[in-house]
């Protein structure tokens, strides 16, 4: 049993990374709406979405625990601006060609967390974690001197990404009911906003054709269910094993968008990225030795 538990986690993972990997093909179908309605109706739907789905499979007593927790819903109220600004930049690049910069911001972001480990959860760096690192902070730095420019989408993917994984690893919410609570908490912005723009093609329902509908109702969809992959992989298998398979999304977008989109790989991309590999590289061996030392400790 434990080894089909194992199995079965690394099949929700692979789904998870792979959903994730191909989630710009479905923001791409959406190209003509804005990006800004995209996010509202992933709001939207995303919170229709898990309501439905808690309604069916149980939960909403892990829920009332916590509206009954004021410090844990603040908390959830800074991840959910975190995760909407990352959504809303994720959006944005997939569909005004820079989904380069996309896959460079998740392959900096298990590098990012670890720094944001030591930083704010008191972990300490092993010798090639801090190699890593620095290789990463070298390669963004090379873009900054030689080439005048900083790679800002990437930067602010990572960056939003890192802390809103931060911070949820702090209040220590499952994965359905932080996603519900973060989603409320946003809905009513997002009908607001959408009240507000009705005279746009894309925001009034209403006079869309219906497979734009179907298409805009997906985002809830799209949203959850590799999120939900997610949490139930990461219960099933070592942390070590869910950090390799995580480059799995940043690289079905990397390829995507050189060999679908055409998106140009220049000098530039290439030595930031280059550095980005290599660091992590070191940080997947550092990830090995680690897990053998802690096979070959006794119990």
């Amino acid at each position: 049993m434990p080894n089909l538990e194992h199995r079965k986690g690394i099949f929700l993972a692979i789904c998870a990374y792979c959903l994730w990997g191909f989630a710009p093909l479905y923001f791409k179908l959406l190209q003509q709406v804005a990006a800004t309605e995209i996010l509202l109706h992933r709001i939207i739907w995303s919170f229709a979405f898990m309501l439905l789905l808690m309604a069916g499979i149980g939960g909403f007593s892990r829920l009332r625990l916590l509206l009954r927790q004021p410090k844990q819903l603040a908390v959830l109220l800074l991840t959910s601006v975190l995760i909407a600004g990352n959504w809303l930049l994720f959006i944005w690049a997939v569909n005004n060609d820079h989904m380069l910069d996309a896959s460079l911001g998740y392959f900096i972001n298990p590098l990012l967390n670890v720094l944001l480990g030591m930083l704010f959860l008191g972990e300490r760096l092993r010798k090639l974690q801090w190699v890593a690192v620095a290789l990463a902070c070298i390669g963004v730095m090379i873009q900054l001197l030689s080439f005048g420019s900083i790679p800002l989408v990437s930067l602010a993917l990572a960056g939003s990404f890192g802390f809103y994984g931060l911070l949820r690893k702090k209040v220590n919410v499952d994965a359905k009911t932080g996603l519900l609570v973060e989603t409320a908490i946003l809905l009513p912005v997002a009908l607001s906003y959408l009240l507000l723009t009705l005279d746009s093609a894309s925001a009034n329902m209403f006079t869309n054709p219906w497979q734009m509908n179907l298409m805009l109702m997906a985002a809830g969809i799209v949203t959850t269910i590799p999120l939900l992959c997610f949490a139930g992989a990461a219960v099933r298998i070592p942390l070590t094993l869910l950090g390799f398979l995580q480059y799995i999304g940043p690289s079905i977008m990397f390829i995507m968008a050189i060999a679908v989109f055409n998106e140009p790989f220049d000098v530039e991309k290439s030595i930031t990225f280059g550095f980005i590999w290599s660091a992590l590289l070191l940080f997947s061996a550092d990830m090995l030795i680690r897990r053998k030392q802690t096979r070959l400790v006794p119990d």
